[in-house]
């Protein structure tokens, strides 16, 4: 072996001189292994892989861009949405991940059943089979009324809202979807709505400044995407910036963002779980 040789020194007057022992030095630069290029591409390839994956089948981000979850979520949290727990269960993939049913009081993000593409987040207030009412804006589940210490409300009363089903939908859009009434009305039995199978009925927190499954109907559960687990990030944000889609507004956003990063983000609410 070509091992360095490394000498123990003795101290004088020593009646006895130790052998010389051989231990392996430190390899020199030299001797170390260097990653070849093709190995360097790979790790980085894999690695991106591995996240693609991540993002793509695991967790997605999304912006919170209206009030009608608050104090929950406030406008410009950005959240990353579990997209696993609430997917169809798989016979190869199933038994490694925790796949859920979707349950009362669950936050989801889902796909809005009234405009195509639109990713809208709720709370899951009725399942399948809960027969639902509210009166007086209080919510009854199975002819017992609920504690909802989420719940915002700013006073008012509307009685479509707040006697819901008891009290005729509203007109027509853009206050409530075309055909509502219909949706409705097979499942409404003795003032009481029967969430039929497969549907889910959703609310916000804000309950009395959200537009929800009131006023365009149950949520399908082929639309739910999946549970926002905690907020990665929040900015406070104007109310109508979601609005602002020109590339103007755009990079006007993207430089108030800079300048004002320091001030405008919500350090408190940095990583806080989403229940």
């Amino acid at each position: 072996m070509g091992a360095d040789v490394a000498t123990c020194e003795v101290t004088a007057g020593s009646a006895l001189a130790r052998k010389n022992s051989r231990k392996p030095g430190p390899k020199s630069g030299k001797d170390k292994k260097q990653e070849s290029t093709p190995e360097f591409i790979a790790s980085i390839a894999s690695v991106l892989v591995t996240g693609l994956f991540i993002i793509t089948f695991i967790v997605q981000a999304f912006e919170i861009p209206s009030s009608s979850m608050e104090k929950t979520l406030l406008i410009g949290d950005h959240v990353f949405v579990n997209r696993v727990s609430f997917a169809p269960a798989s016979s190869w993939i199933g038994p490694l991940l925790p796949y859920q049913q979707v349950r009362r009081g669950d936050i989801i993000v889902f796909l809005s059943p009234e405009q195509p593409g639109l990713y809208l987040v709720k709370r899951v207030i009725a399942v399948p089979g809960d027969r639902l009412r509210l009166r007086s804006g209080v919510v009854y589940l199975n002819g017992v009324p609920q504690n909802e210490p989420y719940v915002q409300r700013d006073g008012s009363f509307i009685p479509y809202r707040d006697e819901f089903p008891s009290v005729m939908p509203p007109p027509p859009p853009p206050y409530a979807s075309a055909g509502l009434y219909d949706e409705f009305a097979p499942d409404i039995h003795d003032g009481e709505l029967v969430i039929p199978p497969g549907e889910y009925f959703g609310m916000g927190d804000n309950r009395d400044n959200s537009k929800d499954s009131r006023y365009w109907g149950f949520i399908p559960r082929a639309n739910i995407i999946g549970r926002p687990a905690f907020i990665y990030w929040s900015f406070r944000e104007s109310p109508d910036q979601y609005k602002k889609t020109s590339i103007g507004d755009r990079i006007a956003f993207i430089f108030h963002v800079i300048t004002h990063f320091p001030t405008d983000t919500r350090w408190g609410r940095m990583f806080k779980l989403v229940r």
